[in-house]
């Protein structure tokens, strides 16, 4: 299949998906509001308390519509002791037709993804990968232009940047690029360096499926684990550092759960590179640890 169909495909499933938690943070706005509590603020993603309030509206309105060949007019509507207003029925109505159409798009989805070796010989047998974050790293990844695995480090958004730090939208981080305006003439203007979806799926999604797999089930937690251990021990992030006016470092625990998310992820795209490269019959470049200073790191065995 074109990769550009099948990035279409997964950009449309999570499209939906985003629209469905948009709806579902809304209606447990209404519903909090209806109760009279404080509503808060609306997430980009649901949150516990929000997911048991949309279970409990999602079998009430089964109550009202089961064993209905049509969805209940308005002059015929009797709620029930949580769905009480005909607009509440429809709300929660779209919110299942969204679920639903979701499902679709993402079983959809695991099926297609069999036309692709690097599905079928090695993404489906890493635990927390699934076939929607599979159908991302597929569509958004082009193998053959990533020439080494820092390759990939730097299109996800993982290298570091020039000033040290980690790679993000930061004025001192973006870089000139050219592009055609609309009339023709070439220009250039300032742009970031790597691919935004791909950064977010990867460290803010796939990094926390690494870690409720465990390290039973996934390497790549343990390898999260130990460099967050070793951070731990590190002078510059270990607890009880003091800054420039003598008070006490905040954020430090959050920090080496980020960095540690950071490379547990960084060592994941390495061994994906190397089994990807070699299923393609591309050539397999050495990390510049190996090539250079001659440190070789063990690849993860699923």
């Amino acid at each position: 299949m074109n990769r550009d169909n099948l990035r279409t495909i997964v950009r449309g499933a999570y499209d939906i998906q985003k629209l469905r938690i948009q709806m579902g943070n809304r209606i447990v706005v209404n519903f909090k509001s209806k109760l009279g509590q404080e509503p808060g603020k609306p997430e980009e993603e649901i949150d516990a308390e929000g997911k048991a309030i949309l279970a409990n509206l999602r079998a009430a309105y089964k109550k009202l519509t089961d064993g209905v060949k049509t969805f209940p007019r308005q002059s015929t509507f009797v709620g029930n002791e949580v769905i009480s207003d005909y607009t509440e029925l429809c709300l929660i109505a779209q919110y299942c037709d969204l679920e639903s159409h979701e499902d679709h798009h993402f079983r959809r989805l695991g099926t297609i993804l069999r036309e692709y070796p690097i599905y079928t010989q090695w993404l489906e047998g890493v635990k927390g990968v699934g076939p929607a974050m599979a159908g991302v790293i597929i569509s958004e990844i082009d193998i053959h232009k990533a020439r080494y695995p820092s390759s990939l480090w730097a299109y996800a958004g993982l290298d570091v940047a020039p000033n040290g730090g980690g790679r993000s939208r930061k004025a001192e981080h973006l870089v000139e690029r050219q592009y055609v305006a609309k009339n023709g003439e070439l220009k250039t203007r300032k742009s970031i360096t790597f691919n935004p979806f791909l950064k977010t799926k990867l460290v803010g999604v796939l990094a926390s499926s690494f870690l409720r797999a465990g390290p039973d089930n996934n390497p790549y937690a343990t390898i999260y684990a130990n460099y967050k251990h070793r951070l731990e021990s590190h002078p510059k992030y270990c607890d009880g550092q003091i800054d420039a006016n003598g008070k006490p470092v905040k954020g430090l625990k959050g920090h080496r759960h980020n960095m540690a998310m950071r490379y547990m992820i960084k060592r994941f795209l390495v061994d994906l590179y190397k089994v990807w490269r070699e299923l393609e019959g591309l050539p397999v470049a050495p990390e510049y640890h190996e090539a250079k200073l001659g440190h070789v790191h063990a690849a993860c065995n699923m």
